[in-house]
């Protein structure tokens, strides 16, 4: 297919299909002539793949091109692969911060990080510490319930993490934490919604009763 086509099969404008090209998200077409390419299906391909990873993950070009790296060279380890696309997301900010609650609710938790990226511990640390300094305070337990509902997630992600094949199990575990982000964000609102449409919507539903009209 000559690029006019890859821009419509990816659902990307012809300019940022040559910037990519430019930049190496995309691999070289066949080249015809000394202005012209074909391209294939393997390009189609990686085009709808940058298109989520820029667009639904959220991430940078630099950021887009060491996932695109680790996809294509990935290393032995699932277990680092996972940390590798942990690393991709927002990074957490440089300045110091205090993880004494973050490790506590770790250890509480009997979560096994060890060897992990801190950056991860350091979130955690940062949305808690947000969370003080608004001086917004959790109901009791609920931080505990919170990490619980995570593992039970979390349980049921690298489970489902496939085993027959290890290009399978790569484009998975990377692709799946990063686009994911944002899918249980969106999940997690509309069902914030259905909740508050249950406890305090409902009666407003409810029809009004007729009074009796009594002679």
């Amino acid at each position: 297919m000559r690029i006019s086509e890859l821009s419509r099969t990816g659902g990307v404008p012809v300019a940022t299909v040559k910037y990519y090209l430019r930049t190496g998200l995309l691999h070289e077409g066949r080249r015809t002539s000394a202005t012209q390419a074909q391209y294939d299906e393997t390009h189609a391909t990686r085009l709808r793949l940058i298109r989520a990873l820029i667009g639904v993950g959220g991430l940078s070009i630099a950021a887009t091109r060491a996932v695109l790296d680790q996809l294509d060279d990935p290393p032995e380890s699932m277990h680092e692969l996972l940390g590798m696309a942990h690393d991709r997301l927002k990074p957490a900010d440089q300045e110091d911060v205090d993880t004494a609650a973050a490790e506590a609710l770790v250890r509480e938790m009997g979560w096994q990080i060890d060897g992990a990226d801190p950056a991860s511990l350091h979130r955690l640390a940062e949305a808690l510490a947000a969370i003080d300094a608004a001086d917004f305070t959790l109901p009791p337990g609920r931080l505990r319930d919170y990490a619980d509902v995570m593992q039970a997630l979390a349980d049921l992600e690298v489970g489902d993490v496939p085993t027959e094949s290890r290009d399978a199990a790569v484009h998975y575990v990377v692709l799946g934490t990063i686009l994911a982000e944002p899918l249980l964000l969106a999940l997690r609102r509309l069902a914030q919604i259905n909740a508050s449409s249950r406890r305090f919507a409902a009666g407003a539903r409810e029809p009004r009763r007729r009074r009796s009209v009594t002679s």
